[in-house]
């Protein structure tokens, strides 16, 4: 027989450890990490559908782009959008209804979204940043006004068709700023600015969304901290530096570069206190091996990043095959079939 205790100080003392495993597990769940994004940006991907390019499986059959893309291990999609496109098979679409209707696509399959914003009709890159023509006349102030405007209405639309993204990209590659002249880094104060009226445009949708600033060659890290303390010093708000990361552009073997990638990933981090993700990665598609390589070591240098803070990587149009695009990064065969260069995905 069990004897009853009737002390209650004595009663109180044997639920102790109860109750501070509960504490402690309601904790621990509220903490979850989400899983680490793999992922590509998939803007050409409606276009490429509507004149007809067909897209099939390594067993000949045909199969839904993003299916395909999450059969090999993707979880997230980016999708650029342009203020008012024209209908350019390559370099126009992307429109915010276009956007909108990718966006839910995805989604309904599973994938978590990102939205890429260049400011622009067309590409914006660190080449060229043109403001869009409807804004070409606007005052600096008016610029403020219509980066919010932009911003705000694209996520509102989003979020009308029950899609909020996780990251909203201000600006794309804009190492040199974006909405030029206004917003040159040469007067980094007015580029601040800019960057702010995203930021707070996307937050007054959902304060959860995390907004990314993205630079390219993302093995540069004196461009970065150059960039970065600029941003402190002009008190830019944002919660993710984004990478690009292309050694084909600078004529070098990922090889020779992925170990200053792997350095300014985690100097960022300990720099400015921020999260890393490289949101545009790609390689030859006719040296599929090496591309694999590329891809598994960026891979593992974004989940290397000490605390969780590298948050994923996404391949910028593996599915815009040379024979539609004429880009030669994509990671697609001439056949209509994926390249074993995205199993590196799969495989971690």
């Amino acid at each position: 027989m069990i004897k009853i205790i009737k002390n209650k100080h004595f009663f109180l003392l044997l639920l102790l450890p109860f109750l501070f495993f509960s504490c402690s597990s309601t904790k621990q769940t509220a903490t979850i990490v989400p899983a680490f994004a793999k992922g590509a940006d998939v803007g050409w991907l409606p276009q490429m559908e509507a004149t007809g390019y067909k897209f099939y499986d390594t067993d000949g059959k045909p199969k839904d782009a993003l299916q395909l893309l999450k059969d090999r291990g993707m979880n997230s999609v980016r999708l650029r959008v342009w203020v008012n496109p024209n209908d350019d098979k390559a370099s126009g679409h992307c429109s915010p209804a276009e956007t909108v209707a990718m966006a839910v696509r995805a989604q309904k399959m599973g994938m978590r979204i990102m939205i890429n914003f260049h400011y622009s009709d067309s590409w914006a890159d660190p080449a060229k940043q043109f403001k869009p023509k409807a804004w070409e006349n606007h005052s600096f102030k008016q610029l403020l006004a219509d980066v919010y405007s932009h911003t705000f209405e694209v996520l509102r639309l989003l979020k009308a068709a029950n899609v909020t993204p996780e990251w909203v990209q201000v600006g794309n590659e804009i190492p040199g700023g974006m909405l030029w002249p206004e917003g040159k880094t040469s007067n980094f104060e007015q580029l601040a600015k800019l960057l702010n009226e995203g930021y707070e445009a996307t937050k007054a949708i959902d304060p959860k969304i995390k907004v990314i600033v993205h630079l390219d060659e993302g093995n540069n890290n004196e461009k970065f901290r150059w960039f970065f303390d600029q941003a402190t010093l002009f008190k830019v708000k944002y919660d993710v530096i984004g990478f690009s990361y292309y050694p084909f552009w600078i004529k070098k073997d990922y090889s020779e570069t992925i170990s200053d990638l792997a350095f300014n990933l985690n100097d960022m981090v300990s720099r400015y206190g921020k999260e890393v993700m490289v949101v545009e990665v790609g390689g030859e598609d006719e040296r599929p091996q090496n591309t694999f390589e590329l891809l598994t070591e960026t891979i593992k240098a974004v989940k290397a990043v000490p605390n969780q803070k590298g948050l994923g990587v996404m391949y910028w149009e593996p599915q815009g095959a040379k024979s539609w695009s004429g880009y030669s990064l994509s990671a697609w065969q001439s056949d209509g079939k994926p390249s074993m260069a995205l199993d590196a995905f799969k495989e971690q």
